[in-house]
């Protein structure tokens, strides 16, 4: 685990296998990992993993999000790409989002637009 930050606080769901961005530190640039990323911090640029990013209630992005799975507490701007995205009840997204399942909470805010990503569909199955 990475943690960026002289702190030992470990969220909710975080192990072994979660870099961890705390309040108070900035990025800015292009991350690429292959863990669970938690951010409490901020970051401009573009994120890519091939796991789950967790947006924490401090957390704060703007720029370009590739990942499979996208939870939202605090605040993104800028495009989406992942098969499942969750805006929770104090998260904000601002942009574009394309993914396979989209779950907004109450409260929880959306500007922009979304898009469902292509499934190729054999044919004659029926879309999940």
């Amino acid at each position: 685990m990475a943690i960026f930050n002289n702190s030992d606080i470990k969220p909710n769901g975080a192990d072994a296998n979660t870099t961890i961005i705390t309040a108070g530190a900035k990025f800015k640039g292009e991350i690429e990992l292959s863990c669970n990323l938690y951010i409490d911090g901020e970051i401009e640029g573009t994120i890519q993993s091939s796991q789950e990013i967790n947006v924490g209630k401090n957390g704060k992005i703007k720029g370009t999000i590739i990942t499979s799975k996208l939870i939202v507490q605090g605040f993104v701007e800028g495009s989406v790409d992942a098969s499942k995205v969750e805006i929770k009840s104090q998260g904000h997204i601002k942009g574009e989002i394309s993914s396979n399942e989209l779950t907004i909470e109450p409260k929880a805010v959306f500007e922009g637009n979304s898009s469902v990503k292509n499934e190729k569909i054999s044919k004659g199955n029926s879309p999940k």
